[in-house]
């Protein structure tokens, strides 16, 4: 190997090293744990592992197939961790929706079946045909709803039009520089003339380095993750908060969702079918208050009716029986709520007037 392909190997090597670690420390080491950073650290991951496949298949050709499917496995994820990093961003979402598992889990087993039944070493032909196109449909689909998704941002960087924040600018580098690799990889798969293997590696490495050069300059990094954090504090319009209010109410009500500890602030915004950045922005800016506390005032209300009509329960089994977790969460909501603690509020109930 002569001295520009020694440095041409070191280049894109390192890249796909630094892409792992990078991903590590987004999983990982951020001071604060959005959603965005989980599924960054799993893009980065995922194409970082394609990426390392790429270059030691280029430079080392006799390399077991067992590497070549491994590499392709991973690139099988790179699509749904692109478009789940933007979506979960551009709709500020941080708990993690049961369907979105059970779709990563259906393509977990998926290309997981088929590597154990039809292994590259014994089926070189089905993976670098049929298989390969597959997994190359596959992420450019989701690439295409990523950018549906990111639309609104894509037009403000293309037009110029609006002064775009760092994080839109941050999320537009990382959709193109993901573009740009399945688009060179694509190229190569398809002969066209000077796409190769390689060069996939050397772009992403560059948009890597990039990527990092901001991170380091840049003494405050949560913003990037914020997309929408321009627009938090807009109030939705009165007709519109009216129509929620009512939704909200019906459901809070009719159907007692505050009674489930677990409920989360995507769970109420699928049951009125709304974002949970749109629920986020109409709690906080027109009703004064964020998810916890909309919620505690329901089930305060319950353990108010339940204490005042019932003496045989205990004040901990009464906040269990609203919603509450623990018995110290029921009391200091109760008396944040109420002004009073359930002891007192119970005796003042139930003494005779």
């Amino acid at each position: 190997m002569d001295t520009s392909k020694e440095i041409l190997f070191f280049f894109s090597a390192l890249g796909a090293f630094n892409g792992i670690i990078l991903g590590v420390y987004f999983f990982f080491f951020t001071k604060k744990k959005y959603l965005t950073n989980y599924f960054l650290g799993a893009l980065l991951f995922a194409l970082s592992i394609r990426i390392g496949k790429s270059v030691f298949v280029y430079f080392h050709p006799d390399l077991p197939k067992m590497y070549l499917q491994f590499g392709l496995t991973a690139c099988f994820f790179i699509g749904p961790c692109l478009y789940y990093f933007i979506k979960s961003a551009v709709d500020e979402i941080q708990i993690m929706p049961k369907s979105w598992k059970l779709i990563f889990a259906f393509w977990g087993i998926l290309i997981v079946s088929v590597g154990i039944l039809y292994p590259y070493k014994v089926y070189p032909k089905l993976w670098g045909g049929a298989l390969i196109r597959i997994i190359y449909l596959q992420w450019f689909v989701y690439i295409v709803f990523a950018g549906f998704e990111f639309r609104s941002v894509l037009k403000k960087i293309v037009s110029r039009k609006e002064k775009t924040t760092p994080a839109e600018m941050w999320f537009g580098m990382l959709f193109l520089g993901t573009f740009l690799l399945f688009l060179f990889y694509f190229l190569s798969i398809m002969g066209a003339p000077g796409a190769t293997y390689i060069s996939g590696a050397v772009v992403f490495s560059f948009i890597l380095y990039l990527g990092i050069s901001i991170l380091l300059y840049r003494k405050k990094t949560d913003d990037l993750f914020l997309l929408n954090a321009k627009i938090s504090n807009k109030k939705i319009d009165s007709e519109e908060a009216a129509t929620w209010t009512e939704k909200l109410e019906n459901a809070m009500n009719e159907k007692a969702l505050y009674k489930n500890p677990n409920l989360t602030l995507q769970d109420l915004s699928q049951e009125i079918n709304i974002s949970s950045h749109q629920l986020s922005q109409f709690l906080n800016n027109n009703l004064g208050k964020n998810f916890t506390s909309f919620v505690n005032e329901f089930r305060i209300a319950e353990a108010c009716k339940i204490i005042a009509s019932n003496d045989k329960l205990t004040l901990e089994s009464v906040g269990y029986d609203v919603g509450f977790n623990s018995k110290s969460t029921f009391f200091a909501a109760f008396k944040k709520h109420t002004g009073t603690t359930p002891l007192s509020y119970q005796l003042q109930e139930l003494s005779p007037r």
